[in-house]
């Protein structure tokens, strides 16, 4: 079957409860060895939905193309919702889940190929799954949605029945995952990265002269760490969901790659026509509490200086107000909102400061508007600085390595075309017995550089942890 065929398919979408509670990460388990399986969510400090998704019946991808938007949109357009659920309106259907590689942006706005694209990862990678487990974790309900449309190769009740089974088979199913080893020091850890330290201080000091000449102001730099892995991917993603659960993780496997995301960063939630964006900016390390009352101070104290930092709340309100732009080029006028300021927000290993962005689209989604969307906003601003252009093009010419699908977003488009992608960070790529992972910051007029590389070392910390842990067993 062809997404991008001349007529669109018409989908019918089928909702039916399941009764009972369902065990997350035995599930998990199931589905992740299924024929490429997509997992978004999966954890406990999920506030939303989870899906569990595997054995697509469409795919769409592309590394290199001229017009990757115009493509998008006519693969997009191969599938339409027929009828009105009652469901369509208050939890995600089944659809599309993928990522978009942050080097898409590239073909949005005019940078220059500088960075080697050493690991050859498609641009955009989407999978059309008529099949979905749906978990509402405020509600911890569960529902199966299938779709039906002309020349299924299942019927709605092998659809059915396939879901049940995974459900059945996840109840019985008891999972042991490795255990969470002591702390290593990163000089313990072995990895490489694709500069040294002395490179990273030689970049900054030219971001720095960059700032002052008022070039830019803020520009997010990022460094990638990359090491052997030989244990199983799904493990790294269910280890991650178990110690480090994040909101918007989520696990993607085909032939050729794995990625696993523990991402705390919503890039875009869409509902009919409102849509939000939740950039984070300002990051301090965090203990595991029941490693007694040192760490309790240690995280009090970390908390209060990310919470009175100057430096981290003026960089918040900088992205800030690049989103908000953002979302002013596609939302109705006077409907761009700042909902939240600032927050902290506390995860296993980080806190965090975030704010919320909304608006109200013209019109209900639909693949015209998701690409004009994409367009305005892509890739998110909290990752590439401010102004947005110029901070991608420094990137580009600083970063010596193509950053894939690290800071673009991974997600879900639904057949109604309500969407919620993350940005792609806490991401690691694994493929060809190798696995890769990134980490930056935000650096500004007054960056400290050490404090800065320090910051990307303990980003990195946990996600080298967890491939430590689970490679190790």
């Amino acid at each position: 079957m062809t997404a991008a065929a001349s007529e669109p398919i018409a989908c019918r979408v089928h909702i039916r409860p399941v009764v009972g509670d369902i065990a997350l990460l035995s599930l998990g388990r199931i589905v992740s060895r299924q024929l490429h399986p997509a997992i978004l969510g999966g954890n406990v400090s999920v506030e939303g939905y989870s899906l569990f998704c595997a054995c697509p019946v469409d795919r769409f991808e592309f590394t290199e193309d001229s017009h990757p938007l115009e493509n998008l949109q006519k693969t997009l357009a191969g599938y339409r919702l027929e009828n009105s659920s009652s469901f369509s309106n208050v939890m995600p259907l089944p659809g599309w889940i993928g990522y978009f590689s942050y080097d898409l942006g590239r073909y949005l706005e005019c940078v220059h190929n500088h960075a080697k694209d050493d690991l050859r990862m498609p641009l955009v990678h989407l999978a059309f799954y008529d099949a979905a487990i749906i978990y509402n974790h405020n509600t911890r309900q569960t529902h199966l949605g299938v779709l039906e449309y002309t020349g299924q190769k299942e019927s709605v009740e092998q659809k059915f029945a396939r879901l049940e089974q995974w459900i059945a088979q996840s109840q019985e199913y008891i999972l042991e995952l490795p255990p969470r080893l002591p702390r290593a020091d990163t000089s313990e850890l072995a990895f490489q990265t694709n500069m040294t330290q002395a490179e990273y201080m030689r970049s900054l000091e030219w971001i720095g002269r960059h700032i002052l000449d008022g070039d830019v102001y803020q520009i997010n730099f990022s460094q990638r760490f990359e090491c052997p892995f030989r244990a199983d991917p799904a493990t790294l993603f269910l280890w991650q969901n178990t110690y480090n659960p994040s909101p918007y993780a989520a696990y993607l496997a085909t032939n050729e790659r794995a990625i696993v995301s523990a991402s705390p960063e919503l890039f875009l939630q869409i509902r009919g026509q409102d849509i939000l964006t939740r950039p984070i900016k300002g990051t301090r390390p965090r203990r595991l509490c029941e490693c007694g009352q040192d760490a309790v101070e240690f995280n009090r104290r970390r908390y209060e200086e990310l919470l009175h930092s100057e430096k981290d709340k003026a960089e918040l309100m900088m992205i800030t107000d690049l989103q908000r732009n953002d979302l002013a080029r596609i939302c109705i006028p006077g409907t761009r909102h700042v909902r939240h300021p600032r927050k902290i927000e506390a995860y296993p290993t980080v806190f965090h400061a975030y704010s919320e962005v909304a608006g109200t689209l013209p019109r209900a989604n639909n693949p015209t508007l998701f690409c004009d969307i994409l367009r305005a906003t892509f890739p998110g601003g909290s990752i590439t600085g401010a102004p947005k252009i110029r901070a991608m093009q420094l990137i580009e010419e600083l970063e010596p390595t193509r950053r894939g699908v690290y800071t673009g977003c991974i997600g879900h488009i639904g057949i109604n075309f309500d969407a919620t992608l993350n940005i792609a960070i806490r991401t690691i790529v694994i493929q060809h017995g190798m696995a890769y992972t990134q980490t930056g910051g935000g650096i500004v007029a007054d960056s400290d550089p050490q404090a800065e590389w320090d910051e990307t070392l303990v980003k990195a910390e946990a996600l080298l942890d967890c491939i430590r842990a689970v490679d190790k067993n």
